[in-house]
């Protein structure tokens, strides 16, 4: 079995006392973060109590604003990509189960991606927070405004490792309701 990072939707945040009563499934993808997650929880970044594992690693945003950055981005990789089938499918199966999903917040579930390594799983959702998912934003905002397009011409090269991920209303880890 693959180490999964997880996306879900809420209308409201983890915390201590529960979990939102109604979660939405967005995404799993095998082996890591891709960078489409990273994005999607790019905006009001914060981490949360975990809805799955006891540490605090979950993660939470702002879902409209890190839709409409993961939007913006695969706009402008699309502009290298005009004749890719393969892509446009991958971009129009993404952006309709985002909009069917939609809530007030994404919550990004990470505990088997940082258990692969001897770091503290609290650490390392941390430094995600702080470093990794702040630099992707950074780094795809500089390359949707033009000023990126050495990054935007690797990411485009190696799109299905950072958009293909598994969207469907059934994740391995589902919640009722």
């Amino acid at each position: 079995m693959a180490n999964r990072s997880y996306l879900y939707s809420a209308d409201s945040m983890p915390n201590e006392a529960e979990i939102p009563p109604l979660i939405r499934c967005i995404s799993e993808h095998n082996w890591d973060v891709p960078l489409a997650h990273k994005l999607l929880v790019g905006r009001g970044t914060t981490v949360v109590p975990s809805m799955i594992w006891n540490p605090p690693i979950g993660i939470a945003a702002d879902y409209a604003d890190g839709a409409a950055l993961l939007r913006d981005l695969l706009r402008a990789v699309g502009e290298g990509l005009e004749d890719d089938a393969e892509f446009a499918e991958c971009v129009a199966r993404t952006t309709a189960h985002l909009e069917k999903q939609q809530a007030k917040y994404f919550v990004l579930e990470t505990g088997e991606i940082v258990s692969m390594t001897d770091e503290d799983p609290a650490a390392s959702v941390r430094r995600l927070v702080a470093e990794d998912i702040p630099d992707a934003v950074a780094r795809a905002e500089a390359a949707i405004a033009g000023r990126n397009d050495d990054w935007l011409a690797s990411v485009r090269a190696d799109w299905q490792r950072h958009f293909a991920s598994f969207y469907s209303e059934t994740l391995y880890f589902s919640f009722p309701g």
